[in-house]
């Protein structure tokens, strides 16, 4: 016969949840990423994995509230088992400092409750299913709350089972259930906690990163805050460990200079000579120039790999642009013959509108004397019917005819013009400016665009 009733273990039950508190909020712990190399390089807040890439922040001083700087590392170098443990630790630690016994006294509050609804129910069923329900959430609690107070926990379990237990006999269960949740805390490999660095190992922290980062500039950028603090806090760390560094960092930073000129001397030097050739629709001389850049960036260590990409891939475009201006050219002397036809019928016209072109601007604004507009007329309208006989190619027909409604609007301008000056009609003259500003648009167009139709390819 058991020693005491389900109302008896309940309110034992009752006693043990009631004995929670709530703790103050600590302040944000510092997180690690472990390098597959065995050192670590401190986060301040959670890494975050995007892609092969992990970013954080780093804090650069050991002050309160240090300044941070952001660091791209790939993730590859990133010992994820280790990172990932040693941040579930400050976590839980975090955890149980700043809002374990919060949820834990919630817990408490809600078992409490639970056990009132279960005490002041008269059907035996429901108070076995509220006892069963409460049962399974507790339970479950310590596996998403880090495992804190589990003992607390599997005390409160045992009991309730024991109530349980009574709560099934009352309700006339004869069968009992072996689905119960049951505690199995996993095995965690415990990985120590590291202390917040020291002024000096924030300034090894910087360095470090500085050898692990694979962009160049950022791992000069990092170098460059090292030494900036090391000297700001010169006096404050070991005179020996501050000179050996102060010369090692300067030497590194030089190095990195000097790698850098090299670079940005190949980079010059290769797209000049990608640009020269591709002008000239060299296309087998671009074709060359990828296997020489490997070969140089070889001979200089592959130390800036970011930079060759970039190198190869504007090579690869200037290898198009020779490659379509081969092609352009190729067209272009497939339509010599019509072409220079073309341009020996055209050239009269388009002389006499480039010559007329002062006059025209001389109507426009209203200041032509009536002997030059006499014979200006006569010029533009020969030109005009010389240009209308002449059949372009193809590829010429639009701007041909833009030439030709050009010199028509001119010849038109200039007869409006000799109306307005031989009658005094202002209006006339307001006709002929208009026309003639008309025929300067056009006619300027269509001597632009024929003279780059007839001109070789090139590329802008």
């Amino acid at each position: 016969m058991r020693s005491r009733t389900w109302l008896g273990t309940l309110t034992m039950l009752g006693v043990v949840a009631c004995s929670a508190g709530v703790l103050a909020e600590d302040e944000i712990a510092l997180l690690r990423v472990f390098l597959k190399n065995g050192a670590s390089l401190v986060s301040y807040g959670e890494p975050t994995r995007v892609g092969d890439r992990v970013v954080f922040s780093m804090p650069t001083a050991s002050t309160p509230n240090p300044p941070l700087h952001l660091v791209d590392l790939p993730a590859s170098r990133v010992d994820w088992d280790r990172t990932d443990r040693y941040g579930a630790a400050v976590r839980a630690t975090r955890y149980v400092q700043t809002q374990a016994e919060g949820d834990y006294a919630a817990l408490a509050a809600d078992l409490s409750q639970s056990l009132r609804d279960i005490a002041m129910t008269t059907d035996a069923s429901r108070r076995l299913a509220i006892a069963e329900r409460s049962r399974k959430e507790l339970a479950a609690w310590p596996g998403s709350h880090y495992n804190y107070r589990e003992e607390d926990v599997r005390h409160m379990v045992s009991l309730l089972d024991e109530a349980i237990a009574d709560l099934r006999v009352a309700a006339g269960v004869q069968q009992f259930s072996l689905t119960f949740a049951t505690f199995a805390s996993p095995l965690v490999v415990a990985e120590p906690f590291l202390p917040p660095p020291t002024l000096k190992e924030s300034i090894e922290q910087v360095l470090m990163a500085s050898r692990v980062v694979d962009s160049a500039t950022e791992r000069t950028v990092l170098l460059r805050l090292a030494l900036a603090d090391l000297e700001r806090d010169a006096t404050a760390l070991p005179a020996a460990w501050v000179a050996r560094t102060r010369n090692e960092t300067t030497a590194a930073i030089r190095v990195e200079e000097r790698i850098d000129r090299s670079y940005r001397d190949l980079a010059n030097w290769m797209l000049g000579m990608a640009k020269w050739r591709a002008r000239r629709a060299d296309v087998g001389g671009v074709e060359r120039l990828p296997d020489r850049i490997r070969q140089l960036d070889r001979e200089l260590g592959r130390r800036r790999p970011e930079i060759v990409q970039a190198l190869l891939a504007t090579v690869e475009a200037e290898l198009d642009s020779a490659r379509r201006l081969r092609q352009d050219r190729a067209r272009f002397a497939e339509r010599a013959p019509a072409l220079r036809t073309y341009r020996l019928a055209i050239a009269g016209p388009l002389d006499r509108f480039i010559r007329l072109r002062p006059l025209l601007e001389a109507i426009k604004s209203s200041a032509i004397s009536p002997e030059l507009l006499i014979g200006l007329s006569r010029s533009i309208t020969e030109a005009a019917e010389q240009a209308s006989t002449v059949r372009p190619p193809d590829e010429l027909a639009a701007p041909h005819a833009t030439l030709v409604s050009a010199l028509q609007m001119a010849s038109a301008a200039a007869k409006i013009s000799v109306e307005a000056v031989g009658t005094g009609n202002a209006a006339r003259g307001r006709d002929a400016s208009s026309a003639a500003a008309g025929a300067l648009m056009l006619g300027v167009r269509a001597t632009d665009d024929i003279q780059a139709a007839l001109r070789p390819p090139q590329l802008r």
